[in-house]
C-alpha cells in the first residue's frame, strides 16, 4: 500500500502550536499516514514541538515549499540566489527537525507568474543551488523532490521532461520527480505518459482535482492516472492537496490564485479524498 498523505493547508492556514496540533490530530482521525507541512516561512515552524505532536499521533511528516521572487535560486542575480539558498537551508532544517525525510515542491524557482522565459544564467544558478541542497539533504537522509508546476506558477520546470533534464544536470541520486496531477492536467499530454516518463525517478505524488475541490468532481481522469501508477509499480507517498480561502490565509490564497471556496468542511473533504484515493489505487492494482 502507498502511504497516503494530506496537505496541512486542508486543516490550517498557519503553523502555530495550536494549528499544528489541530492539523496533526485531524490527519490521524481522517486515516492518513503522513502530513505535508508547507515550509513557506520556516521561521514560523517549531520543529521540536511538531516532532513531539507527530510522535503522539503516530504520523510521518514531509515538507514542501515554493520560493519567492526576491529569494529565487533561478535568478541571474547572485543576491536573490543567496536569499533563495538560505530559505532552502532553513526549510531543510525544518524537515530534519521534525524527523522527516522529504523536501519537495517548487524548490527550484519562485512560485509565481514570470513575465519572461528562464534566463540561461538563472538556470545555471538553479542547477548549482539544487546540487548544494541535494548534497546537504543527503547528509540527513532527505530526498529532494522537483515538482513540475504549470506555466503560470513557474518558468523553470513545467513538465516531467523539464524535471528530468534538471535532475540529470544536478547529478545527485537523492533528487526525484514530484508529480502533481493537477499541474499535469495543464501541461502534460495525458495522465499516463508523465508516470511512464518519470520511471524510477518518480518519488512523490500529489493528488488534486482540476478545480482544487472534491476529487471526482472535475475533469481529471483519475482511473487512467491510478492505472499508470499501478503499472509502474509506484510504492511511494500519494498526498492529497486542496486549497480553499475558507482555511488558507488571504495572502497565500492570493499567491495561489485561490479566489473561491471550493469547500468549507476540511474533515468531510479529507475523509472523502482518502476513500477516493484508496479505492482508486486498489481498483487499479486489481486490474493491473
Amino acid at each position: 500500500m502507498n502511504p497516503l498523505g494530506i496537505h496541512a493547508l486542508v486543516w490550517a492556514g498557519g503553523w502555530s502550536h495550536a494549528e499544528c496540533e489541530h492539523a496533526v490530530r485531524n490527519t490521524r482521525e481522517a486515516g492518513y499516514d503522513l502530513i505535508e507541512i508547507p515550509a513557506l516561512d520556516p521561521a514560523t515552524i517549531d520543529p521540536s514541538h511538531t516532532k513531539s505532536v507527530l510522535a503522539d499521533h503516530g504520523l510521518r511528516a514531509v515538507c514542501s515549499l515554493g520560493l519567492d521572487l526576491d529569494a529565487d535560486i533561478s535568478s541571474p542575480d547572485p543576491e536573490v540566489v543567496a536569499r533563495g539558498e538560505a530559505k532552502l537551508a532553513d526549510a531543510l532544517a525544518v524537515v530534519t527537525g521534525v524527523g522527516g525525510d522529504y523536501l519537495g515542491g517548487a524548490v527550484y524557482s519562485a512560485l509565481a507568474k514570470y513575465g519572461h522565459p528562464l534566463d540561461p544564467r538563472g538556470r545555471d544558478n538553479m542547477i548549482a543551488g539544487l546540487r548544494r541542497l541535494a548534497r546537504a539533504a543527503a547528509d540527513h537522509g532527505v530526498t529532494v523532490g522537483l515538482e513540475p508546476v504549470n506555466r503560470y506558477e513557474s518558468n523553470a520546470i513545467n513538465t516531467v521532461a523539464d524535471a528530468l533534464a534538471v535532475i540529470t544536470d544536478v547529478g545527485e541520486p537523492n533528487v526525484v520527480v514530484h508529480l502533481d496531477v493537477y499541474h499535469a492536467n495543464i501541461e502534460e499530454r495525458d495522465f499516463t505518459a508523465p508516470v511512464v516518463e518519470a520511471g524510477d525517478r518518480l518519488g512523490y505524488v500529489h493528488i488534486g482535482e482540476s478545480h482544487r475541490g472534491y476529487l471526482g468532481t472535475g475533469t481529471i481522469d483519475f482511473p487512467a492516472f491510478f492505472a499508470a501508477l499501478a503499472a509502474a509499480g509506484y510504492a511511494g507517498p500519494v498526498t492529497f492537496e486542496s486549497f480553499s480561502r475558507a482555511v488558507v490565509s488571504a495572502d497565500l490564497s492570493d499567491r495561489l490564485a485561490v479566489w473561491r471556496n471550493m469547500w468549507s468542511d476540511g474533515m468531510d473533504l479529507a475523509v472523502h479524498a482518502r476513500r477516493f484515493i484508496a479505492d482508486g489505487l486498489a481498483a487499479a492494482e486489481r486490474t493491473r
